[in-house]
């Protein structure tokens, strides 16, 4: 037998790319076109694609079609035959004696090699893998080139120890790595972490590909990377774009050498702010919208949102309405047209008291003897959201939504108002974060006026209100929300932690009664651990 232990120097590629779920032609020949360049043009010998490529992820019950798992099949026999001269590993749907799988399929020689079935499932948060696959129950291992075995492992598997353990066992020299791993606030130190205890407990490097894109309420960052067996990074992938990434691979298997580019490591504002752009980018994209349009206030929320826009569609796809009522202060109008002035967008002023008084002249009689109230308050809101809605019917723009995580927390949104659109880019982002996000942005370009960043919030329906009005201090209530909605204590473990009791049992009354209207709301970007919808499911009728 040939000594393989020095290993022959060769090139890997890392390919992270955006895929659409459910375009299975359109992702085989996103694939296919990586294999040709990776192996024509970068002088690869392997390319690594990411968990469910073939499909998209995550592609929910587009599984229980029996077609479509046929289509992937297809598809995955199509990529094979691509790949002469180059070892391809594919993540895609499998089926196998009447049983799913969520694969990695290794392809040499224009034929499908073999296939590794994902062990362990995840069943929390955003992820359902239990509801479509079959865990697998055995370690793969192949010889990735001669001379280097490789256990291949898909996403969940890193952040067990038995799969990483088993291949280790089974004589693996490295660890490949499939991914669709969505990002959330100090998710990349997470996953850092978990691979650093793989090494740990194997002593394997790991090859770390994880798509890239947005998917609904997901954004996957990419941020590929590799860490040798000393736990360093010796390569990594930019976040939140496409790339094939090249990885020369050099010296003794048990001493594996990695070289290649080590995108900077970005800090948490950036990630966040370009989560949110790539997401609103995709979604609008992907679902085929001309563009957007939104109604801007002169307050923090819409002037953020307004930025996302044009930073993901170009000012040219992005309509922003200010629609002033008699409460609307002068500064707010001023302010609005600064920065679609600024941002170049195409920018209409509206005033919606024609509608608020034709509402009150048909409503007159009903509610006769009755004050005036929040009723009010909603009707100017509503009005608004009729508009907008008009213009997205006639103009094909998506309605962005600007309200954020600690309004839609404590039901601070109307229905059928503020809340109306097709998508809401900050309902994951609390009021805090707002700002921090809005003043980051103005370090790119002084694009927010400084007084939106500064003056006292305010929804600005009723006179001199302010949200303070009704609400704890931001920075409080984001505190208080986050220990709940997070963290999962309880009304007496965060009134210990310091709080007031009645900001605390409010805020946490006004949580649980408002599931109602979340469910409700459109779609937005997951940015936290625990995100309305997916990641918090919460009944809306409870005795809590």
């Amino acid at each position: 037998m040939p000594d393989y232990t020095r290993l022959n120097p060769f090139r890997l590629v890392m390919a992270q790319l955006n895929f659409l779920v459910g375009d299975i032609d359109g992702n085989t020949s996103k694939i296919i076109s990586a294999i040709t360049e990776a192996r024509d043009t970068l002088d690869a010998r392997v390319i690594v694609f990411s968990e469910l490529a073939v499909s998209g992820y995550p592609p929910e019950d587009l599984l229980h079609r029996p077609a479509f798992i046929d289509s992937c099949r297809s598809a995955l026999d199509t990529i094979a035959s691509n790949s002469h001269g180059i070892t391809a590993i594919v993540g895609a749907p499998v089926a196998k004696g009447g049983r799913l799988f969520n694969a990695a399929v290794i392809m040499q020689d224009g034929a499908i090699r073999h296939i590794a079935h994902k062990q362990c499932l995840p069943n929390y948060g955003v992820f359902d893998e239990q509801r479509y696959f079959s865990a697998g129950n055995k370690t793969s291992v192949i010889e990735l080139v001669p001379g280097l075995m490789a256990g291949i492992t898909v996403c969940e598997d890193i952040w067990c120890e038995s799969p990483v353990h088993g291949a280790a066992k089974d004589g693996a020299d490295i660890i490949i790595n499939l991914n669709a791993s969505p990002f959330h606030r100090g998710k990349y130190r997470q996953r850092i972490d978990t691979i650093r205890k793989r090494i740990d407990e194997a002593g394997l490097p790991v090859v770390y590909i994880n798509q890239v894109g947005g998917q609904d309420e997901l954004v996957f960052d990419g941020t590929s990377l590799v860490m040798d067996a000393h736990e360093s990074i010796s390569v990594r992938a930019v976040s939140y774009a496409e790339a094939l990434v090249p990885v020369d691979l050099s010296g003794d298997v048990r001493q594996l050498r990695f070289s290649g580019e080590v995108a900077p490591d970005l800090e948490e504002d950036r990630q966040i702010y370009d989560a949110l752009v790539l997401g609103v980018r995709d979604y609008v994209d992907k679902n085929r919208f001309s563009g957007v349009v939104l109604g801007l206030s002169g307050g923090i929320d819409s002037a953020l949102v307004l930025v996302i826009a044009v930073d993901a569609l170009g000012p040219e796809r992005v309509s922003a309405v200010m629609m002033p009522s008699k409460y609307t202060a002068d500064i707010s109008i001023e302010d609005a047209r600064r920065e679609a002035e600024a941002l170049g967008v195409e920018y209409h002023v509206i005033p919606i008291g024609p509608a608020t008084s034709a509402f009150d002249e048909m409503l007159k009689e009903v509610f006769a003897g009755s004050d005036r109230d929040v009723t009010e308050e909603n009707i100017q809101a509503r009005s608004r959201g009729v508009i907008l809605m008009a213009i997205s019917n006639k103009q094909n723009r998506m309605v962005l939504t600007t309200g954020n995580k600690s309004e839609m927390a404590v039901g601070y949104a109307t229905l059928y108002g503020d809340m109306a659109g097709g998508f809401a880019p900050l309902k994951d982002i609390y009021k805090t974060r707002v700002y921090r996000l809005a003043s980051y942005r103005n370090t790119i370009s002084s694009v927010i006026p400084e007084r939106v960043i500064t003056r006292a919030p305010s929804a600005e329906l009723a006179p001199d209100q302010v949200d303070q009005d009704t609400l704890p201090p931001y920075d409080v209530l984001d505190d208080i929300l986050h220990r709940y909605i997070e963290e999962n204590e309880s009304v007496d473990e965060i009134i210990a932690a310091g709080f007031r009791e009645d900001y605390v049992r409010d805020t946490v009354r006004r949580v649980n009664l408002n599931e109602y209207k979340r469910r409700q709301a459109p779609p937005g970007i997951k940015m936290t651990e625990k995100a309305f919808g997916r990641d918090r499911r919460y009944p809306i009728t409870f005795g809590g």
